[in-house]
């Protein structure tokens, strides 16, 4: 269980590391002080009709992380304090969960902006 976070952060953070000139890739990031306790897979379709897939990992250490893609590309997301249901962030990108519904921030886009994503709802299997 130890090498869970590893792999998956590995997994997830392997697009990152290109270089932006001439393609070069650096070594994947790894986290093997993070000891993983559990993970689950959710699908949510949005308001567009967009269908994204979501994992939430939970770890010993109380920390909690979801991966997802953002444009096309695989992101781990942190979670981080909220008033209101669960908020996980990975770098000016917001992915904000209250029940089985969720959105998709960026902050770049400024304060009033609607979200990337809206209206995600999670998919009963």
């Amino acid at each position: 269980m130890k090498t869970w976070l590893v792999a998956v952060l590995t997994a997830a953070t392997a697009g990152w590391a290109a270089a932006p000139h001439g393609g070069a890739w650096a070594a994947p990031l790894q986290f093997r002080q993070i000891e993983g306790k559990n993970h689950q897979t959710r699908k949510y379709t949005c308001a567009t009709g967009k269908i994204i897939q979501v994992t939430y990992w939970n770890a010993q250490n109380g920390q909690s992380f979801a991966v997802l893609p953002v444009k096309g590309t695989q992101m781990l997301f942190v979670n981080t304090i909220s008033a209101s249901g669960a908020k996980y962030e990975a770098g000016s990108y917001t992915w904000w969960t209250k029940g089985p519904r969720a959105n998709l921030y960026d902050t770049m886009s400024g304060e009033n902006a609607p979200p990337l994503l809206s209206d995600c709802v999670t998919v009963i299997r």
